[in-house]
Order: C-alpha cells, then sequence, then structure tokens
C-alpha cells in the first residue's frame, strides 16, 4: 500500500448537507456529524445509504471529531472512492519524493503552493525545478465516472477555468501539467466533463494544443490505504453519449 490511512470506522451515509457536513451512522449504532472535505456536489457519490469510511481525530480543538474518508458505490461491483480533498496533494508529494512519475522528470526541486500568474493571486500546487524549464504541476480530485471513465469536472468550475488560463500563459516557456487524481480505482479512461463545464473542456482542449500536459492518475482506494495503479487513457473529448 503506498499511502497508509489511519484507523478508519465504518458507517452508512445518512446525510450530506450544507457543502461541509454529513451525517453518518456507525457500525456501532451511534450517529455522528463528519466533516465534509469534499465541498463539490459529488455528483453520482454522495449516496444516501451507501458504506462510508470515517477518520477520528483527537484534537480538542476541533469542532468535529470525524472526518469523512470515503464512500462505497456500485451494487454489481463494489468501489470506494475517496472524498477527503485535502489527501491527493499530500499523495502526490509522496510520488513526486520518490520519482514515481517518471513523465515529469527531469526535476530537482519540489516546491508546493507556489504564487504564480499575471496578477499573483493563484498558487500552483507544485512548482518542480532542476531542469532547463521549471514545471508548473496542477492536481484535481476526480471522483465522477461514467462507463469506467472518470470525468472532470462534475460541476461549472470557474477557479478550474482559471487555473487552465494561467498554466496556458506560462507556455511555452515552461512546462504545464495538470494531474487528475482519479479517486477510485474502476476508470480506465479519463476525458473532460464536457456535459457539465463545456467552457472548460474547451479550455482544456486548447491548452493541450498548446503544449499542456495532462496526467490522468488512477488511484485504488481501500478501508487501509491508497494505491497508485498508473495512467488512465486520456479522450480529450468527453463522448457525447457519457
Amino acid at each position: 500500500m503506498f499511502f497508509q490511512y489511519p484507523d478508519l470506522y465504518p458507517g452508512i451515509l445518512l446525510k450530506r448537507y450544507k457543502r461541509f457536513f454529513a451525517d453518518i451512522q456507525l457500525s456501532s449504532g451511534e450517529i455522528i456529524t463528519a466533516h465534509c472535505p469534499n465541498t463539490g456536489p459529488m455528483t453520482g457519490i454522495a449516496l444516501i445509504g451507501n458504506p462510508v469510511l470515517v477518520s477520528r481525530s483527537d484534537n480538542p480543538k476541533r469542532k468535529l471529531a470525524y472526518t469523512w474518508e470515503a464512500i462505497q458505490v456500485n451494487d454489481n461491483e463494489p468501489t470506494w472512492v475517496g472524498v477527503n480533498t485535502n489527501l491527493p496533494n499530500k499523495v502526490v508529494k509522496l510520488l513526486l519524493e520518490k520519482f514515481l512519475l517518471p513523465e515529469l522528470s527531469p526535476y530537482e526541486t519540489i516546491r508546493p503552493e507556489v504564487v504564480y500568474g499575471q496578477d499573483k493571486s493563484s498558487r500552483i500546487d507544485f512548482l518542480l525545478t532542476g531542469s532547463d524549464r521549471p514545471i508548473y504541476l496542477e492536481v484535481k480530485s476526480t471522483t465522477l465516472c461514467q462507463n469506467r471513465r472518470a470525468l472532470f469536472p462534475d460541476t461549472v468550475t470557474e477557479r478550474g477555468q482559471k487555473h487552465l488560463r494561467e498554466l496556458m500563459a506560462i507556455l511555452p516557456h515552461s512546462r504545464a501539467a495538470m494531474l487528475y487524481f482519479i479517486n477510485r480505482g474502476d476508470c480506465q479512461e479519463f476525458a473532460p466533463g464536457d456535459r457539465f463545464d463545456p467552457v472548460y473542456g474547451e479550455l482544456l482542449r486548447e491548452a493541450v494544443s498548446l503544449g499542456l500536459e495532462v496526467f490522468p492518475c488512477r488511484f485504488e482506494i481501500t478501508p487501509t490505504g491508497i494505491r497508485y495503479l498508473g495512467l488512465a487513457e486520456f479522450f480529450p473529448s468527453q463522448s457525447m453519449g457519457l
């Protein structure tokens, strides 16, 4: 296992509300309110009655002791989907430190959360330096899956559109890359979610034509940890049938 979870507690999702909150019935019968780190719509995965996993913090300063970590979907082929959007960057940082993403080589230094952009109002997730051209790497957690194809985004994302425009602006003097963290192990392909945000899809295709590198990384989520599975096949245009 590449990334190890702390002890997780099983339960059932009762309700998700106000973006940040989820009521969950633990296997013990206790009903708790957990912090929901994913503030998006969680299309296709916020399924009432489905099994979930939560972690518990002993920090007395926290308002909510529990954090919703994962949910199980697909009755025919049960699959755990990662919910905690704070984890992908931590996992990617570990991959970078161990040079397990050779597609991004060469680099020597890894700097997280570096200010960039024309108005210096954005932060790139990782800046990799040490080669002729610095590499600006943005990470996006991806949870929506249709017919084994992961899609991003699952809603209109003006922030995501802005990131693509800023990455295009640094080409070709620097390398620019999007790493889509496919937070479930049942997807073999990746495409932009044109039906959910057509502007994002068009911007992504424009950015690719200018030299943006796209890495759809597949991860298996289990009750004990996260395992890297390699790259999914990238389809720049989402099929109209999806």
